[in-house]
């Protein structure tokens, strides 16, 4: 059953208007609460103005059409996720074996806790189409957090294959994303399931690093 909770949240605050400098931010977080209730299929430009209770074409001052909120949905969810794992692979006081760990269950934690938006973000018609290259860079610099982590281990001689940082990424994300998606679709439902083969995703990169 889909919760509509979001929906109604919204829609006590449509008389609520929005000034000029948020209209866009309201658009998109009220766009990520009705994919989350109703699916991509449920969302629409004139809807969602009724929901933030702006007129019906204050929305394409910000978009063009559904493709382009679409895109930008899925652009906020890579920021959103590159915002947390930046702040796991800066912290300099933690070492790095526990920077990998949260960097994982991070990316599990966000993927689990916002399927349908996860689901658009890797969503094929983004990914082909040439007019979302804003998009398709967004969602590159997010995978380059876990390049530079591995970086990271690489600086400090803890790679003992020589595999370099970008192989070792690019392994890490595949194994999460499939276990992202596998839980997803409801094969792995139980989360103490998910987090022990998540640990064991984990370990596939960590068998190339020094201990």
């Amino acid at each position: 059953m889909k919760d509509n909770s979001h929906i109604s949240n919204l829609k006590a605050s449509a008389n609520q208007p929005y000034h000029h400098g948020n209209l866009r931010l309201a658009l998109l977080n009220a766009s990520v609460d009705i994919i989350r209730a109703q699916g991509v299929a449920g969302l629409s430009l004139r809807k969602l103005a009724d929901l933030v209770g702006v007129s019906r074409t204050a929305p394409y001052h910000h978009f063009k059409d559904k493709d382009a909120l679409l895109a930008a949905v899925a652009g906020q969810g890579f920021e959103e996720l590159s915002g947390l794992l930046s702040q796991v692979v800066n912290d300099d006081d933690a070492p790095l074996n526990t920077k990998l760990e949260q960097a994982v269950m991070g990316y599990l934690d966000f993927a689990t806790q916002h399927p349908t938006q996860y689901e658009l973000m890797f969503g094929q018609a983004l990914w082909q189409d040439t007019q979302h290259e804003s998009f398709q860079r967004t969602a590159k610099d997010c995978f380059r957090q876990y390049v530079k982590l591995f970086e990271l281990f690489a600086q400090q001689g803890l790679i003992k294959s020589q595999e370099p940082p970008l192989r070792l990424a690019q392994m890490t994300w595949a194994s999460l994303h499939g276990l992202a998606r596998l839980a997803s679709d409801g094969i792995f439902a139980n989360p103490a399931d998910i987090h022990d083969i998540a640990k064991t995703a984990e370990a596939g990169p960590c068998h190339l690093l020094q201990k």
